[in-house]
This record gives structure tokens, sequence and C-alpha cells, in this order.
């Protein structure tokens, strides 16, 4: 195998797509994940890279054990956070390729929530096997574990976000982009006109909804559980403020709804599946919407 050709700099950024969506899957963040992204191009270009023959797996190793650093110290501030923490939504182009369905659903705003029940090792093994394909001896390399411990973090993480996901698997019944699309133009139909039993036909029963305003505007500071409730919080809200401005976005590779509550911004994300809204996603933090086009993509 011959030396990789090219600059140390061009070299890199070849990998940057993939490295900052191997971050950011193991963030949640995408500020932290370039920040990690950056920490490896500097390590990258300031050290010796004589017996380097495979540039992809070298910075996937640094990568991954600089995110993991992140985030163990991030678990510790997100305990602090006011209210609940949601990940960050980002423009899909900006995480990486998504070459397969593993690494599309491990972007999806569900997953993504649902990993933040793991413990830092669970979830660089669950990435790192389920997105990245890599083969147990070297993720328990670049965690520190042995490989049966590995194989162990693996079958622990998949089974709790399975948990999570009340046994459905990430890729059954889940909607187009275009039925998903529709399902928020159906919801925000049946909200403006009251129609209160056409909203309870499109949300489960154990329907829960999140909010994120990190403290810096308001937002519910506990999810809001069950259907009835989540209906009664969000018919609340039409009557108490102002919304303007709605358009659809894509975030996560998923369609997303951007608008503004009295003049602030938001994004709502949804988990569907068979027809129906099991989780609401709003993100209000302003801090969080900075990685989004002001203007959505859709109507």
């Amino acid at each position: 195998m011959t030396a990789p050709t090219g600059t140390p700099e061009a070299v890199f950024e070849r990998h940057r797509p993939l490295l900052t969506g191997l971050a950011y899957r193991l963030l949640g963040s995408m500020w932290d994940a370039e920040d990690v992204v950056q920490e490896a191009f500097l390590r990258w270009t300031r050290s010796g890279r004589d017996d380097v023959r495979e540039p992809r797996a070298y910075l996937v190793t640094v990568v991954s054990r600089l995110a993991l650093d992140q985030l163990r110290s991030a678990r510790v501030a997100r305990e602090a956070y006011v209210g609940p923490w949601l990940p960050e939504p980002v423009d899909t182009r900006a995480a990486g390729p998504l070459d397969t369905a593993e690494l599309r659903d491990t972007l999806s705003y569900a997953t993504l929530h649902l990993m933040e029940r793991l413990t830092p090792p669970e979830r660089a093994v669950f990435v790192l096997r389920e997105a990245f394909e890599l083969p147990y001896d070297t993720i328990a390399e670049i965690v520190g574990v042995t490989v049966p411990n590995c194989r162990q973090l693996q079958h622990r993480a998949a089974k709790r976000l399975a948990d999570g996901r009340g046994g459905v698997r990430p890729d059954r019944f889940q909607p187009s982009a275009e039925e998903h699309a529709a399902l928020f133009s159906r919801i925000l139909d049946a909200a403006r006109g009251g129609d209160l039993a056409a909203l309870t036909r499109l949300f489960s029963e154990d329907v829960v909804a999140w909010g994120d305003g990190g403290g810096k505007t308001r937002a519910a500071l506990r999810p809001v559980v069950g259907r009835a409730k989540v209906l009664s919080f969000l018919l609340g809200l039409l009557g108490r403020h102002t919304f303007a401005g709605f358009r659809l976005t894509d975030a996560n590779g998923q369609p997303a709804l951007r608008f503004d509550v009295d003049g602030r911004p938001q994004i709502t994300l949804l988990d569907v599946h068979e027809g129906r809204v099991h989780a609401v996603f709003a993100v209000l933090n302003p801090d969080k919407l900075t990685r989004l086009a002001p203007d959505g993509d859709g109507s």
C-alpha cells in the first residue's frame, strides 16, 4: 500500500465531510463537532505522518477519541442545562455522506435524541459499528475496551435504542419526505381550525413533546407526555402567542417546520411512524438555530 498523496491539508479535506458527520453523530452538536474536527486537523498537520498508510482510519480514530473526551465533559454540562437538552438540528448536507440506511438513521433527529440515553462508550461503539461499519477489533482499540466488551456495548446500545423506539425498527413505516411534509400541513390546518378530532387522529396516544429553550427563551421545562396533554399544550400555545412565517426546511435528513413565535425563530421536527406523530421536538434555543438556512426549501 502506498502512502497518501497530496499536501496534508488536501488529504484532510478529502475526509472532512465524513469526520464532521462522525463527530456530529457522537456529540449531537455541530459546534462541538467542528471543534473536534479542527483539533484533529491541527494534530494531523503538526505531527509526523510517515507511518500513516490509511489516513481515513487514522483520522477516524483521532476524531472518535477526541469526541469521546468531549462527550464525557458535555454530559456533565447537559445535566445543568435549563430544561430538556435537544440535539442541534443541522442542514443534512453538513453532516457528511448518507450512502447507507444506517448513516441516514443515525443522523435522524429521533435517533440522535435517543442516543443521549447511552453512555459515551455505548454511543461511540454504536455509531462506529452501525453507521460506519468498522470491525469490532478496530472499535475496541479506539474506545479502549476488549473486543468482547465492545460487542456487549453494541448489544446494550442497540437494545436501549430499540426499547426507546417501542420496539419499532427505524426503517419500518417511515414516511417519505412528501408524506412527512403533508403531515405537517394537516397538523397546521387542524390546529388553526381548532379541529381536535383531526389532531387526535394525527398523534399517537403516547406522544411526547419536547422543548429546548436552554434558558434563553421560554419553553416547557419538562416533556409533555400523552396525547391529551400534548394537544392541550399545543392549542394553548396557539391561543397565547403569535405564530408567523411558517415554512418547511430540511434538517437531519427530514422535513422540519421553521416559524417565528412572538418574533423568535423555532424549528420543530417530528418522529413519525405508521402515519402518526410519536414525538415532537421543538428547538427554540437561538444558539442551536444557526446551522439551518433562514429560508426553508419548502413552502
